[in-house]
């Protein structure tokens, strides 16, 4: 049986196909499908990839419903026990595919395995090696900018990066999919947050390495779009996986941390956009989206906890 299927959300990203693709035929496993889900792009790239990869699976939505809505439907249309999520804007070292399903098969407590992102336009630099989450509010890239050589070590991380990872299906099955309110951004943190809760890991691997641009959907680094959804999505986030007695414990480090940020984005220009992002978020909260304290959780709940202490100062030292 195969063991893992690749999907890939899209939109508008006809310029970064071919490459991405290539790079999944020249993987060491072979005979794992691929799917496609493409946002209602209007750049030609649901009929680039049924014309030049057949073996890709294209779904294609009619307009664009968000990364969240797309990979879930990619998961839906697997039945594999594991599934691999990689941005469209990447190119997969030749073993990326036989790491990842290697890592997470050894760890029957891991629910996600992160790569080696290495940035596109200096490969001797990390992108991504994992994501942290800590008591500020804030989530950040494990290592970002730093020289790759300085990676090289399995690692336990908050959350792997849903721009080039693996996930077991039996805990998607448990915990549910990715929420799909969330539109872009943060997703991937909410559903590694989720997993934690129910007594889950997810970790670095490096021998999973694979090359990225960054932003290509979006277009840059800062913008209004993604200004306004990271602000609006941070608030439900916490809203959603923190019981009360835990909002109320880290609220003077998420004060700090939601002044900062705005301070941050004011400098540059996009106050209104954070500030109506927030406004959004608290209107997203609903009692019916909050994770459900259970008593059994007690422990994983502390887990977390410690982490997103250890991880500020993470943050503050610049580790």
């Amino acid at each position: 049986m195969t063991e893992v299927a690749v999907v890939i959300p899209n939109y508008n990203g006809i310029g970064y196909l071919k490459d991405c693709l290539e790079s999944l035929r020249g993987q060491t496993t072979q005979g794992f499908p691929i799917v496609l889900v493409d946002n209602g792009s209007g750049d030609g790239s649901a009929a680039f990839v049924r014309e030049h990869y057949p073996e890709v699976t294209v779904r294609q939505f009619d307009a664009n419903r968000g990364f969240c809505a797309a990979v879930n439907e990619g998961i839906r249309m697997t039945r594999t026990p594991y599934v691999i999520l990689l941005n469209n804007d990447t190119v997969c070292a030749p073993t990326f595919v036989e790491a990842l399903v290697c890592a997470i098969k050894a760890e029957p407590k891991c629910f996600s395995c992160t790569s080696k992102m290495l940035q596109m336009n200096d490969p001797e630099r990390i992108d991504n090696a994992g994501d942290y989450y800590c008591a500020l509010g804030w989530a950040f890239a494990r290592g970002k900018g730093r020289p790759a050589d300085g990676y090289q070590t399995r690692h336990a991380v908050f959350s792997a990066c849903a721009g080039a990872a693996i996930y077991r299906r039996s805990v998607l099955d448990e915990i549910g999919l990715f929420d799909e309110a969330h539109f872009a951004y943060l997703e991937d943190i909410d559903i590694a947050y989720r997993a934690r809760i129910a007594g889950y890991r997810n970790y670095y691997i490096p021998e999973a390495v694979v090359r990225h641009v960054g932003s290509a959907t979006s277009g840059s680094i800062y913008n209004e779009f993604k200004t306004r959804y990271s602000s609006r999505n941070s608030i439900y986030l916490i809203y959603k996986n923190m019981p009360l007695a835990q909002i109320v414990l880290n609220l003077p480090f998420l004060a700090v941390g939601f002044l900062v940020k705005m301070a941050f984005f004011a400098r540059r220009g996009y106050f209104r956009e954070y500030a109506a992002g927030l406004g959004k978020g608290f209107r997203l909260c609903s009692r019916d989206k909050k994770v459900r304290f259970r008593a059994k959780n007690l422990p994983n709940y502390l887990r977390i906890q410690w982490e997103l202490w250890i991880n500020m100062f993470r943050r503050l030292s610049g580790v």
